[in-house]
């Protein structure tokens, strides 16, 4: 009866904790959180080459990029990226624009139309 009292509290705290951490969202591949703005375009053990459409306003969710290139292929105007954090960056893309970007997690929303090039690099 003493051991089971000892016991009791740890099983409780480990499932509180559990249930923590599998409540809280995590980002996703962006073929997923977003399937219908992403199409892969190839894919192999070095590279992912990813096609994104997005309409003016159209909000994408939290989702995951290892590190990557893209280019503006047309639409202009700004988009608003949010981090996990909440933390927001602004950022203006013109068409023929290429950048590049370290990992990130982030969702976003652009003020205009986007078609863009991804391409993520894979260890």
């Amino acid at each position: 009866m003493k051991n089971l009292r000892r016991v009791i509290p740890g099983v409780l705290c480990l499932t509180v904790a559990w249930c923590l951490v599998a409540a809280t969202p995590r980002a996703q591949d962006p073929t997923q959180a977003a399937a219908s703005n992403f199409k892969v375009l190839l894919e192999n053990d070095r590279v992912r080459v990813l096609d994104f459409h997005g309409k003016a306003g159209e909000k994408i969710a939290m989702h995951s990029h290892p590190a990557y290139i893209s280019y503006q292929v047309s639409g202009s105007g700004k988009t608003t990226f949010t981090s996990p954090d909440g933390k927001t960056t602004e950022r203006e893309a013109r068409p023929g624009q290429a950048l590049w970007h370290e990992a990130e997690t982030h969702s976003s929303e652009s003020s205009g139309a986007v078609h863009a090039l991804l391409i993520e690099l894979k260890k």
